[in-house]
């Protein structure tokens, strides 16, 4: 068949095509009912019109196939609509051409196949709601008509998946509501290398198995924060504009693309990385063949981005958990005070209130920091430490506000002080000063923590 190089499809010529194809880098299928709800909303609204155009649709043209780079949840969807009339409407239509039209549908589209339990659950639920949707009297032929034969998709196939996800990028970057991180994976997935084809999928793979949630809250709470903070910066909203954080560069860049000395020391550690992965490198003694990200390094694009990402999530699990303790609680590099510290920022009364979370905010990420820089060498005089820095915000504030974190770390910046730091000593003998009048409640726990340690005036 023709590839829709740039064409407007119907929706009963777009599922009619036998080339489409979800590749295996898509993320999940994650719609609700409330996005079904939403589509058939719209359906119910235009159905008097000529035409009604349901989005874009960007194709990598793949040795025969259309892979769908952007679009995968709406045309599934559309997808399960058709499965659903063939169930629920084929056998009382009166319209011998809608019923034409929904068998040849039937035996032509394209069956997916899916290995992700999330997919699986949610493709079930949604198709449960489009039967109960389309068995109903409103949705008459004339809606069906509607559906298959004047609603639209503008389809975009591209040859070249880098450009077809730059296409996908650029389309998003002028306004459609994705999440920065979403943007981000359009960027790094065609920084890959191009002999890196079996490595992209697995990477991507780990990177589609995490939450969207837990994502956001990686980059916004804790890789944004610390990095615009060590710059001096304000940090309180992580939106597209700031994606820029996170680009850097492409070790597997050639001329005429330049290679500036400042980022050859990345491009060496990342070949003999893989060197030692391969064991074509002797490895030096305590070595591994991980990648050794720093918080405040160059990002390296492509693959090293998603590895990247698989770090720092585990790094803030070692801290935080899944909403419990982390498994930080009950190491044994802790002594008594510094794990009575992490007990009660755990469970004391006030800690689930909104200002309460961006002081446990500060603390997780100076935290995640000098853990980056220093490991669990001196850990627990760490945590006192920034123990005192962080919650001294709070039993002086009455409320605490996102400008009021953001303010106290600037004027009071220690994550600046641990980037000079050459030691944990360099960061240990930085003053810090006793907590003043107290106008925090619900405190109790924390502030008797600041008399034992005398840093209560």
């Amino acid at each position: 068949m023709e590839v829709p190089h740039q064409r407007i499809l119907s929706v009963r010529d777009l599922l009619s095509r036998p080339d489409l194809a979800i590749p295996d880098y898509q993320r999940p299928y994650r719609w609700t009912e409330k996005n079904v709800a939403q589509l058939f909303g719209d359906i119910a609204t235009h159905w008097q019109k000529p035409a009604y155009r349901l989005g874009t649709i960007v194709f990598h043209a793949n040795e025969g196939r259309l892979d769908i780079v952007d679009g995968q949840q709406r045309t599934l969807t559309l997808m399960l609509a058709v499965r659903a009339l063939m169930e629920c409407r084929r056998e009382t239509l009166k319209s011998r051409e809608l019923q034409g039209q929904l068998e040849s549908l039937d035996r032509g589209m394209v069956v997916p196949v899916f290995s992700s339990d999330i997919s699986k659950h949610r493709l079930y639920e949604n198709y449960q709601a489009i039967c109960r949707i389309v068995a109903r009297g409103d949705f008459d032929e004339s809606r069906i008509d509607f559906l298959l034969n004047r609603c639209e998709v503008v389809c975009f196939a591209l040859g070249d998946m880098a450009e077809a996800f730059q296409f996908f990028d650029s389309q998003n970057a002028r306004g459609r509501d994705l999440e920065p991180h979403d943007l981000l994976k359009a960027y790094h997935l065609r920084e890959f290398d191009s002999r890196d084809e079996a490595l992209k999928m697995r990477t991507v793979e780990r990177w589609e198995a995490s939450e969207t949630r837990a994502l956001a809250s990686l980059f916004a709470n804790y890789l944004y924060r610390v990095r615009n903070w060590l710059k001096g910066e304000s940090a309180r909203y992580f939106g597209k504009d700031d994606t820029a954080l996170f680009k850097g560069v492409n070790p597997a860049s050639r001329p005429p693309t330049p290679r500036y000395p400042y980022a050859e020391h990345l491009r060496i550690v990342d070949r003999c990385v893989d060197g030692c992965a391969a064991e074509r490198l002797p490895r030096m003694e305590g070595q591994d063949a991980a990648f050794p990200f720093q918080l405040d390094q160059l990002v390296i694009n492509g693959r090293r981005f998603f590895e990247m990402t698989d770090h720092y999530q585990r790094k803030v699990a070692q801290i935080r958990g899944d909403g419990l303790p982390g498994p930080l609680l009950g190491s044994a590099a802790l002594d008594d005070l510094a794990g009575r510290i992490l007990s009660t920022i755990n469970r004391y009364e006030g800690r689930h209130r909104t200002g309460d979370g961006y002081v446990r905010s500060m603390f997780d990420c100076l935290l995640l920091y000098y853990m980056d820089k220093f490991g669990e060498a001196e850990l627990s005089r760490a945590i006192h430490r920034i123990f005192i820095w962080a919650y001294r915000l709070r039993l002086e504030q009455q409320a605490v506000q996102l400008a009021t974190m953001d303010n106290y770390v600037l004027e009071n910046n220690a994550f600046r002080v641990m980037r000079a730091a050459i030691q944990p000593a360099d960061f240990f003998n930085h003053s810090l000063p006793a907590v003043g009048t107290i106008r925090s409640t619900r405190t109790e726990l924390i502030e008797g923590l600041f008399r034992e340690m005398r840093f209560h005036g």
